[in-house]
C-alpha cells in the first residue's frame, strides 16, 4: 500500500501536469479558434454576420473550452499512472525550455492584448469580450511570435535531462 507521502507526491504531480495541460490547450485553442470561427461564419452566413463582439466572444469561449478539455484529458491520463512515470513527465516538462518560452510569449501577448483591445475597440464590443477575447488573441499572437523566433533561427536553448530515479 502506498504511504501518505507517496499519495501526496502523486497528487501534486497530477495537479502540476493538469495545470500545464490546461495552459497548453488554452494556447492551442486560442490559436485555432479565431481562423476557424471566421471561416465558419463566412462559409455559413456571409460577411454581414461577422462582428467584432461575436469574434472576441468566440475567441475566449474557444480558449475556455480548450482549457477545460485539456485539464480533463490530462487528469484522466495521469490519475492512474505510476508515481515514477508522473515524476519523470513533470521534471521533463519543467525543464523543456522551448515550451516554457512559448508559455512566456503567450502570457506576455495575453496581458498586452487584454489591455490594448479594449483601448482600441471600446465601443464595438462588451467589456468582458474585449478583455477576455483580447487575451485570447494576444495568446495566439505570442505563440506565433515564439514559433516565428524558432523558425528564424533563434530557438530556445536545450537542456539535457536524463531519467529520474524515484527512491522509496
Amino acid at each position: 500500500m502506498a504511504s501518505q507521502s507517496d499519495t501526496r507526491a502523486h497528487a501534486a504531480d497530477v495537479e502540476v501536469l493538469v495545470r500545464r495541460s490546461m495552459t497548453k490547450a488554452y494556447e492551442l485553442f486560442s490559436l485555432l479558434t479565431p481562423p476557424a470561427y471566421v471561416a465558419f461564419v463566412l462559409a455559413r452566413k456571409g460577411r454581414g454576420h461577422l462582428s467584432i463582439n461575436r469574434f472576441l466572444r468566440a475567441t475566449w469561449v474557444g480558449g475556455a473550452v480548450g482549457c477545460v478539455g485539456g485539464g480533463g484529458f490530462e487528469y484522466i491520463r495521469s490519475a492512474k499512472e505510476s508515481g515514477a512515470t508522473l515524476r519523470n513527465r513533470r521534471v521533463r516538462d519543467a525543464y523543456d525550455t522551448a515550451s516554457l518560452r512559448a508559455d512566456d510569449h503567450a502570457t506576455i501577448g495575453a496581458l498586452l492584448f487584454a489591455v490594448l483591445t479594449p483601448a482600441l475597440l471600446w465601443k464595438r464590443a462588451s467589456i468582458q469580450n474585449l478583455i477576455l477575447g483580447g487575451a485570447g488573441i494576444g495568446t495566439a499572437v505570442g505563440l506565433l511570435t515564439h514559433y516565428g523566433r524558432t523558425v528564424t533561427g533563434d530557438p530556445a536553448p536545450k537542456i539535457q535531462i536524463t531519467e529520474i530515479s524515484v527512491s522509496p
